[in-house]
């Protein structure tokens, strides 16, 4: 089992910039890809970014040039960059981590909102 508590939300300007993160703990070695993923009022959770080892990392074309993703696996954090914010990246933003079994999200974090004002 995973646990993942994120934190680093909050409200900012649009055009503005916020860092995310994500801690993860306890069977830690059974992760093999770790992902953020965001969740707007009325909308569906969609993939933001995802990082794994010996791959580079994928972005959606929404945020593409504008968020980074990255892993400190000596920390055990996954953390997300993000610049030149817009109103519509507003949402709830999840940690999500994969074992090396099964594509799909094995754990998720609590959430943490960010939202942006223009």
């Amino acid at each position: 089992q995973v646990q993942l508590v994120e934190s680093g939300g909050g409200l900012v300007q649009a055009g503005g910039s916020l860092r995310v993160s994500c801690a993860a703990s306890g069977s830690i070695f059974s992760i093999n890809a770790m992902a953020w993923y965001r969740q707007a009022p009325g909308k569906e959770r969609e993939l933001v970014a995802a990082i794994s080892s010996g791959a580079s990392p994928y972005y959606a074309d929404s945020v593409k040039g504008r968020f980074t993703i990255s892993r400190d696996n000596a920390k055990n954090t996954l953390s997300l960059q993000m610049n030149s914010l817009k109103a519509e990246d507003t949402a709830v933003y999840y940690c999500a981590d994969y074992s090396a079994y099964d594509p799909r999200v094995r754990d998720w974090g609590q959430g943490t909102q960010v939202a942006v004002y223009s």
